[in-house]
């Protein structure tokens, strides 16, 4: 069955104010389904993990996705299926991970290091949805139809 791939947006020039906020490493947007949709990197990154590159990118998207629908089957068992995840942390020992529900089908990775002030990335990063948000949700994908012959 042919279909045709349609080139998704790029939305990485929407994410450098959160970039640069001290202690944020990374950013992504994040399909439902784990594409990125977009990314960027903190300037002047020292240590491990400097700019994201594209298929550091990918597969940081992918883990994203995976994690928005862990916490969504958590919280559905625990608060009955009707309940919308909107922010995730994860806390590990070189920073914080936060995972925010940015409009219909998408979401927002932020990447911090420990120095981060997470609940000003937090904050940041609910104004930045609020401001965006329609730019940052993905419809869901079109079947394709197979051609006529």
């Amino acid at each position: 069955m042919a279909g045709s791939v349609t080139r998704l947006p790029d939305l990485g020039w929407m994410l450098h104010p959160l970039t640069r906020i001290p202690g944020v490493r990374h950013a992504v947007v994040v399909s439902e389904d784990g594409l990125r949709l977009g990314h960027d990197s903190a300037p002047g990154l020292t240590g491990e993990g400097l700019g994201l590159g594209v298929d550091e990118a990918d597969a940081l998207a992918a883990a994203c996705a995976a994690l928005a629908v862990t916490g969504q089957s958590a919280t559905g068992l625990l608060y009955g299926g009707g309940t919308r995840v909107r922010q995730l942390m994860i806390e590990s020992d070189s920073g914080f991970l936060l995972l925010t529900s940015a409009g219909l089908g998408a979401s927002l990775g932020v990447a911090t290091d420990l120095a981060a002030d997470v609940g000003l990335v937090a904050q940041q990063t609910q104004v930045l949805v609020v401001k965006i948000g329609a730019h940052l949700s993905s419809a869901p994908r079109e079947p394709s139809t197979p051609p006529a012959s």
